[in-house]
């Protein structure tokens, strides 16, 4: 299942509100809060995951119930939702100024938004890259939490998006893994001609296409220029790059993708890849263990998206970015918070969130042959390679930009838009975006 369901219209509703909001207290300054370990470890912290299906909830009640089995004056108040109901408690938290002690964040803009209103603690002293506990970090899972130079968010998963191929349908099909764009094309041409279809591909809910866009924009736009227009202050989206990504994601689903993605869920599409019909799929490392269970079992690998040849961009880039855990910075416990935050993030933890979720941890020798398959330990070596994480385009825009682009592009599969008009309409949320960060 995979466990990245986050819509900007769902951001666009979220109302952060001002400094001063914590069910834990008061701090004097926004943003700044004790993250002194307390000499005692005793009290009450309050913390929200998004992480309620019946597969991750269990991991995440055993951490709390073994760290207050070693702290026994702790209680921890644990409270898990889905993804939609979380978007809907955490907007509702913020607006009524009681936000737990920890809660979840994905990286980009949604967490930037909570630090941008001082309701997030800064998280510098104890986690930077040069402290004890950020040292034990891959540096890009702690830079996905980055702003303004600062730390601001503990890392908990790390993420990449891949390409799954079945490798008996490729072999039918005499086809190779892809070096490029172009080759990719050229393949789903070949698998077309043998009956299957090349990528199975499902867009109900809009972010499935914005994984391919974050990718293509990654590789077509330079690293530098992309870093200013996701900045909500300072985007432009002038860059031809960005009309060029739009148009090669139009000749991949053109020649690869499934006839009216729209109406089709990510879950149905991955199921007739499982099922043996498709020769791949676009998903996460973290839906990885799903094709391991598929009967009969696959033979199968993974591969990036490839590359255009000549592209003006980052070829190393890879899309994804941790999940991670915000620390409330009007949080009288906020000490506590970290400390029990330190404790998840243990190598034991980490290990086991791995050997029970089938995620990957950014926590460095946390991943074997051990408790991981090898597509995972494979994958984990990958994203070493990685220059950096194109982070999500949904979550690392502003609300806006995130909203033009999801309804734009669903627009462009449907025939509605060319990528020229998506375009303009990034741009026209960009300005607005721009004037509401001031």
């Amino acid at each position: 299942m995979n466990k990245h369901r986050w819509s900007a219209l769902s951001l666009a509703t979220l109302i952060v509100a001002a400094a001063g909001c914590g069910g834990g207290g008061t701090s004097a300054t926004p943003g700044k809060a004790d993250l002194a370990a307390p000499k005692e470890k005793s009290g009450t912290l309050t913390m929200v995951t998004k992480f309620a299906n019946p597969e991750y909830a269990p991991y995440f009640e055993k951490v709390v119930a073994e760290y207050k089995k070693a702290n026994p004056k702790v209680d921890i108040k644990l409270e898990q939702v889905g993804d939609q109901a979380y978007k809907d408690k955490i907007r509702v938290l913020s607006a009524s100024r009681d936000l737990p002690d920890i809660y979840f964040s994905w990286a980009g803009d949604f967490a930037n938004k909570f630090v941008r209103a001082g309701l997030a603690a800064d998280l510098t002293s104890v986690i930077g890259p040069s402290t004890q506990w950020g040292s034990t970090f891959a540096p890009a899972a702690l830079k996905a939490f980055e702003y303004g130079g600062k730390n601001y968010g503990m890392p908990l998963d790390l993420d990449g998006k891949y390409l799954a191929y079945n490798k008996a349908v490729f072999d039918k099909a005499g086809v190779t893994v892809p070096a490029s764009f172009e080759d990719l094309l050229t393949a789903c041409d070949k698998l077309k001609a043998t009956g299957v279809q090349p990528i199975a591909f499902g867009n109900q809910y809009g972010w499935a296409a914005i994984h391919y866009i974050t990718q293509l924009n990654a590789y077509d736009v330079p690293a530098k220029t992309l870093t200013s227009d996701y900045t909500p202050a300072t985007g432009a989206f002038t860059d031809p790059g960005y009309v060029t990504a739009l148009k090669q994601f139009s000749d991949l689903v053109g020649r690869c993708g499934t006839k009216d993605a729209n109406g089709l869920s990510h879950e149905t599409a991955q199921a007739q890849f499982l099922s043996g019909k498709a020769g791949m799929h676009y998903l996460e490392s973290v839906e990885f263990e799903a094709v391991d269970k598929a009967k009969p079992p696959l033979d199968w690998s993974f591969f990036r998206l490839p590359a255009p040849s000549g592209a003006a961009g980052d070829p190393s880039a890879l899309t994804g970015a941790p999940d991670g855990f915000l620390v409330n910075a009007q949080s009288k416990n906020a000490g506590l918070a970290v400390d029990f935050l330190k404790f998840m993030t243990s190598q034991q933890n980490a290990a086991a969130l791995t050997k029970d979720l089938g995620w990957l941890s950014p926590v460095k020798g946390s991943a074997s042959t051990a408790n991981a398959n090898k597509q995972l330990t494979d994958a984990l070596a990958d994203m070493d390679k990685a220059g950096n994480f194109a982070i999500w385009l949904d979550t690392i825009t502003h609300a806006e930009v995130a909203s033009a682009y999801l309804s734009g592009v669903e627009g462009m599969l449907s025939g509605s838009k060319s990528p020229e008009q998506v375009m303009t309409g990034v741009r026209e949320a960009a300005a607005k975006a721009k004037k509401e960060v001031g």
